[in-house]
């Protein structure tokens, strides 16, 4: 039963037993909620205001016109683009963050932080266009990080965002800049699409698609600027070789999940925890303290220091019904609510750290940057007292453990091509593409959705696309999936990578000092760090004096299910990549607003959506895309 839930082999051990212990989870919610709102769905209902809720009858028998003369165009162009401003300002918010962290480390006020980075420091510098002659380090990050907080001030509209317009090609820059959509602040375009859909504002779908895309890419300016900064703050990927899934958690530890998005307090949870060793042991810890990563936090330290990975998004509760977690620590973003009842069911500590994210039944330690460690020795010491308490006769940890390969930013892409050709990194990842050898490059991020079987389609996609030699890059929860299922190793590549594929990956991986292949899907990090792969695709259409949109390089999401995958999703089309989708979009009341989101945006920016929900049919278009581009570059 539960393999129409999940093909995860954790779930099949532990959804019988939290039946049988009458515990809900996830799944269990999402089919008591059946039949779900069919209006809903096609997104054609409303409730911006209270004369409502209006619905569109989409058969046409019904009103065609909500009761202030909205149609069904208006609705569902109104409540796709108020999802993009919410992921906007998810994202961009998790940047804000970093970066007055970042100005409270060049300010001396920030002691439990440093500087982890200088090369990459001074990178960013040159690349923002600031000069960096003769000044210190300190100085150098308090101009990178008062510039990059100009990013949510300035307030002249014809001057872009500086994140976006130096990281994008010029090629790219003018396309946006003629449609009007480059977004010059990022904090104005989450308040104008609010503005613009409120009663009785914007009601021309198209021209409220367009404000979307505006705020996508603000959504992007702050992806960029949170993923760079905090690569200074805490390090840049290296790749490293660790574990994932359940089976990462241990009996005889103190085991601390680590859970959301946010890195400035799981880092320092991190250190706190080596420090804090014999404490645990004297509780009866032999194993010491565990840290394991859930959702994006948890790519976060994996990428960086070789955590390993517990679970992806719908896989959280479990974590907690293996009875093992002695604390679940929270900071921001998809954190089911039913955390805290699971965990009253247990022993477990669910710890929420931010002020504006609580959670009733939870314990609430308030972060604060100038107190980060003494906040995570809270933590820990909380996690110490409830493994006191945990039942041992309830521990129930599946045998299930991958080890995944990861840590594969830019840097560390450009690295590794780099010890084929020193001079010019780019050439045999270039040359692999002419003649070929790869046919296009796939990147797959994105949720996990209760409307999909958990893990199946980017499992299913994943091994298609690379028997047919696409070099695949991952993020977010897709990225815990392809781990979770042994996709992340070695052993993968040699058993899924097509022959020219897997020469190719060989032959870096050999030549790189991995003493093998690299693996099958490169783990580039969290769901924030979606903007490393379009870092190195700049890169590549750079050298070659092309736009992204000629590039044979297609994003997939075939479980998206949050917000913020909305304005990945549409960033992504704004740069002119063919995005895939393999949850049905609440889009499809309005002809108009579908057509113009997988056809018109074609000619309008090069990119555009495929909606798909078939992986294997899914799988077959981006490879027939990635063709077309070929052509389209004569290869």
């Amino acid at each position: 039963m539960t393999m129409n839930y999940s093909i995860d082999p954790s779930a099949a051990t532990l959804l019988p037993l939290a039946k049988k212990e009458g515990i809900a989870t996830v799944w269990d919610r999402h089919k008591a909620m059946q039949p779900q709102c069919g209006f809903g769905q096609l997104g054609v209902c409303c409730r911006i205001c209270w004369k409502g809720p209006c619905r569109i009858d989409p058969f046409g028998d019904g009103p065609q016109r909500g009761i202030c003369g909205a149609d069904a165009d208006t609705i569902v162009a109104r409540n796709v683009i108020r999802m993009i401003a919410s992921g906007t300002a998810a994202h961009s918010e998790h940047g804000r963050h970093v970066a007055l962290a970042m100005l409270g480390v060049a300010e001396g006020k920030l002691p439990d932080y440093t500087i982890r980075d200088e090369e990459k420091l001074r990178a960013v510098a040159a690349k923002l266009g600031l000069d960096t002659t003769g000044k210190d380090l300190h100085d150098i990050a308090g101009e990178v990080a008062l510039v990059t907080l100009g990013d949510f001030q300035n307030q002249d509209h014809d001057k872009p965002c500086r994140w976006i317009a130096s990281t994008l090609t010029e090629k790219r820059l003018e396309r946006l800049a003629g449609l009007h959509a480059l977004p010059h602040n990022i904090d104005a375009m989450v308040t104008q699409i609010l503005a613009r859909t409120h009663v009785g504002c914007d009601a021309d779908a198209t021209n409220l698609i367009v404000g979307g895309i505006k705020g996508a890419l603000a959504d992007f300016d702050g992806m960029c600027l949170a993923t760079e900064l905090s690569d200074i703050l805490f390090g840049t990927p290296q790749p490293t070789v660790t574990a994932a899934n359940l089976g990462v958690l241990k009996e005889d530890a103190v085991n601390i999940a680590v859970h959301g998005h946010n890195p400035l307090l799981s880092e320092v949870v991190c250190d706190v925890a080596v420090l804090m060793e014999e404490e645990a042991r004297r509780a009866g810890a032999g194993g010491g303290i565990n840290i394991v990563g859930v959702c994006c936090t948890g790519n976060e330290v994996m990428v960086r220091h070789g955590i390993p990975l517990a679970a992806n998004y719908l896989s959280q509760e479990l974590a907690l019904i293996t009875g093992a977690v002695d604390a679940m620590v929270v900071d921001v973003q998809c954190i089911m609510p039913s955390v805290s009842e699971i965990g009253a069911c247990f022993h477990t500590e669910i710890i929420t750290t931010m002020d504006d994210n609580k959670i009733p039944g939870a314990t609430h330690v308030p972060f604060r940057e100038p107190t980060a460690a003494e906040n995570a020795r809270q933590i820990v010491t909380l996690a110490i007292d409830a493994f006191r308490r945990r039942n041992p006769q309830r521990v129930v940890i599946p045998d299930a453990k991958q080890t995944a390969v990861v840590g594969f930013g830019a840097e560390a892409i450009v690295g590794a091509l780099g010890a084929l050709n020193a001079d010019d990194p780019l050439k045999p990842l270039i040359d692999s593409i002419a003649n070929g050898n790869i046919r296009g490059i796939a990147l797959f991020a994105g949720c996990n959705n209760t409307q999909t079987t958990q893990d199946s389609s980017f499992v299913t996609m994943a091994k298609k696309l690379a028997r047919n030699n696409v070099l695949l890059l991952a993020t977010g929860c897709g990225a815990g999936a392809f781990a979770k299922h042994g996709l992340m190793t070695q052993e993968a590549t040699l058993e899924y990578a097509g022959d020219s594929l897997k020469a190719v990956l060989t032959a870096v991986g050999t030549e790189a000092g991995l003493g093998g292949p690299l693996p099958l899907v490169l783990h580039m990090g969290s769901c924030v760090d979606n903007s490393r792969a379009v870092a190195v695709a700049v890169a590549v259409a750079n050298r070659l004096g092309v736009d992204l949109d000629q590039l044979p390089l297609v994003a997939s999401a075939p479980e998206a299910m949050s917000e913020k995958a909305v304005a990945i999703g549409t960033w992504s089309v704004a740069l002119g990549i063919p995005t895939h989708v393999g949850t049905m979009p609440q889009i499809t009341g309005s002809p108009a607003v579908t057509k113009l989101l997988t056809e018109t945006a074609k000619e309008l920016l090069g990119g555009y959506f495929m909606v798909e929900l078939d992986p294997d049919k899914a799988a077959d278009r981006l490879l027939a895309v990635i063709d077309e581009r070929r052509r389209g570059l004569g290869i």
